[in-house]
Parts: structure tokens; C-alpha cells; sequence
């Protein structure tokens, strides 16, 4: 493993200064980024958590796993594919670039649309609730969002316009976008650090999540929340942000116009699920099922161990009382064969007693 410095990362406001490079280790040849490391770790820490409180939210836990199948190849071609579709220009002369996620270039917004696609056909074709599943499961996006973001920070992007607060960012990276791409701010000068922010609010939705879901009582609340949310702190950071993407031929930037509508439709669905008193639809009864006949099966097994060592120790409890019988039966042999010589020997001095009574008898 080698950790090669990349660029100094310094906040001048803050007095601090970090050495870090993008890649966190190479394999031979190949490189290990820390984004991919972050992202699966995300990844991993979600379906912990989500493995954890599944029953006390009483979710099917094998539903966590078939979600996963889905999600992951969804997240990718959506988060590439959104930013591909709004960046055209760039890739429409080299089609292969398209393919190279490792130069960078994906987007949130794109995965959780191709995510929410993907759970919609699967719960079609399974006949599972979807917002029952989408209210348990988006608990965990921003929590994943929030590690994420890191990602970021050591590819040096997603950085905002120049600033003069304390905590601003400065790096020779920062400096060279600056300079090619916004010309009228001033290179040299910090930016602001918005993975960051969106690290920190994403985790603060995380928390305020967990409680929505805990006493929701309307279909959908809970991933409605992550809208409204969501879509503020998002259009919030976007407008600050150098490296948006926009709608063609305008000055709109997409992700602003996202995050907008979400937030619209998650305040008029949760308005409108309270109006009309939209109760949580239960999962089928077969997911419960599936997920019992596996503890059933674990259970199974242990009990055939549990029968089967029990079979061995009956087994040897009777062949110990057949010994101990066998040794009595000895034991009351030998007692009975002792007290026949004993008869037999007691007969014989009586026969002797009597004879020599008679000879004496004779002789007088």
C-alpha cells in the first residue's frame, strides 16, 4: 500500500493544512480511489443499520438485500447517465468516455431517480407496497449521502464560488478551476466547502428521519420528509456551487429545478396523505414467511444436533445399565452359588453327626 501526496488542502481561516491525493492505495497497477472506498463503505454501514432495525420496525429483513440487487446497478447508470444527458457536449465526441466512471461524473439526483424506477418494477412484479418499502429504506440515503461526500473532498470538486469565511478551502485544484472556468472570481481566494455542508446537513436529515419513520402514521411521510428536506438543503448548496449542470439553452440550473419539485410534491403529498388519512399498507404475509422459514431451517438444524446428541447419550445410558445389570446378575450368581456350598457343606457335618452318634449308640 502507498499513500502518495497529491496537493496540499489548506484553510487559511482555520489554520489548517491537509496532504491528501485521491487515490488511497494501488494494487499493482491498479488504483483504489477513496471515493470507491467511502461509497462502499456507505454502503456497507446502511444495510447494518437497516439488518439492525428491521425488526423493530417490523420490516421483512430479506427484503433489505432484494432491495440492494436493485439499487446498486440502478444508482450507477442513473448517476451517470443524468450527468452524461446534461453534459453532453463533453462526451457526444468520444462515446467510450461515456463508460469511464473512474474520470468522474456522477450525479446524486440521477441515482436516486433511476433508484426510485427500479423499486417501483420490482414492487410491481412482487406485489410489495412500495411506499411501505421507500419509508423504511430512504431512512438511510442521507446517511449514505453524508459519507459520500468525502468522496469529494479528496477528488478536490463540488466546490462553491469564492468566500471570505473562516472555514473557506483553498487548494492548487480549487485555484486551476477557478481560473479556467469562472473568471470573474478571483483564484487565489478560498471557496466554499460544499461537500461539507451537504455532509453535515445530510446527517442531520439522517436523525430527523429516524424519528419520522418512528412515529409516521401516513403512507409515504417518511420519504416525503426526505423530499422537502433535502430539496432545500440542495437547492440551498447548488446555487453556490461552480460546477453545476444546466437545462439547455438556459440559465436553470437542473438540480435547482429538482430539488424544487421535490419539495413542492413532498409538502402537497403529506398535506393531501393527512386530508385524506392515508394509512401504511402492510407487507404480504409470504415476505414474513420467507424470512421465518430461514430461522425455521436455522432452528431445524439445531434441533436435529440437539436430538441426535441426546439419541447418543440414551444410547450410552443403556448400555451402562446393561453392564450394571449384567454385573449384578454376576454378583447375584456367585452369592447364590456361595450359599449352595455353604447348604452343601452344613448337610454333610450333620450326615457325620449322625453317624457317629450311631456308632456310639452301637458300641454301647
Amino acid at each position: 500500500m502507498n499513500l502518495i501526496d497529491h496537493e496540499e488542502v489548506q484553510f487559511p481561516g482555520l489554520g489548517i493544512k491537509f496532504n491528501i491525493d485521491p487515490v488511497a492505495f494501488k494494487i499493482g497497477n491498479f488504483e483504489v480511489y477513496w471515493y470507491g472506498i467511502l461509497i462502499a463503505a456507505a454502503l456497507v454501514l446502511c444495510i447494518v443499520l437497516a439488518l439492525k432495525q428491521a425488526k423493530k420496525c417490523n420490516f421483512p429483513d430479506t427484503l433489505i438485500y432484494d432491495t440492494m440487487l436493485v439499487t446498486i446497478p440502478c444508482a450507477i447508470i442513473g448517476a451517470r447517465a443524468y450527468y452524461v444527458i446534461f453534459n453532453w457536449d463533453m462526451y457526444k465526441s468520444n462515446i467510450k468516455s461515456v463508460f469511464d466512471t473512474r474520470s468522474g461524473g456522477l450525479a446524486v439526483y440521477g441515482g436516486i431517480i433511476a433508484c426510485i424506477i427500479g423499486l417501483l418494477i420490482m414492487c410491481k412484479i412482487r406485489k410489495i407496497p412500495f411506499t411501505s418499502l421507500a419509508d423504511f429504506c430512504v431512512v438511510y440515503l442521507p446517511l449514505g449521502q453524508a459519507i459520500g461526500r468525502w468522496g469529494n473532498f479528496f477528488n478536490q470538486e463540488a466546490f462553491g464560488t469564492t468566500t471570505t469565511m473562516p472555514w473557506g478551502m483553498w487548494s492548487e485544484s480549487t485555484r486551476l478551476y477557478i481560473a479556467m472556468h469562472c473568471p470573474e472570481l478571483v483564484a487565489l481566494s478560498p471557496v466554499h466547502p460544499t461537500f461539507l455542508y451537504e455532509s453535515i446537513a445530510c446527517l442531520i436529515i439522517f436523525f430527523v428521519l429516524l424519528q419520522v419513520r418512528k412515529k409516521s402514521t401516513h403512507s409515504f411521510e417518511t420519504t416525503c420528509t426526505y423530499f422537502i428536506l433535502y430539496g432545500a438543503v440542495r437547492f440551498f448548496i447548488e446555487g453556490l456551487r461552480t460546477d453545476s449542470l444546466y437545462i439547455a439553452g438556459t440559465q436553470l440550473r437542473i438540480s435547482q429545478v429538482v430539488s424544487l419539485f421535490l419539495l413542492l410534491f413532498g409538502l402537497f403529498y403529506i398535506a393531501f396523505a393527512h386530508l385524506k388519512n392515508f394509512e401504511i399498507k402492510p407487507f404480504p404475509a409470504k415476505l414474513y414467511a420467507e424470512a421465518s422459514t430461514g430461522s425455521a431451517d436455522h432452528g431445524a438444524r439445531s434441533d436435529a444436533k440437539d436430538d441426535h446428541d441426546a439419541s447418543d447419550d440414551s444410547e450410552e445410558s443403556e448400555e451402562e445399565s446393561e453392564d450394571k445389570d449384567d454385573e449384578a446378575e454376576d454378583e447375584a450368581s456367585e452369592e447364590k452359588s456361595g450359599f449352595g456350598e455353604a447348604e452343601s457343606g452344613s448337610e454333610d457335618g450333620e450326615d457325620e453327626e449322625n453317624n457317629d452318634s450311631k456308632d456310639s449308640e452301637a458300641k454301647d
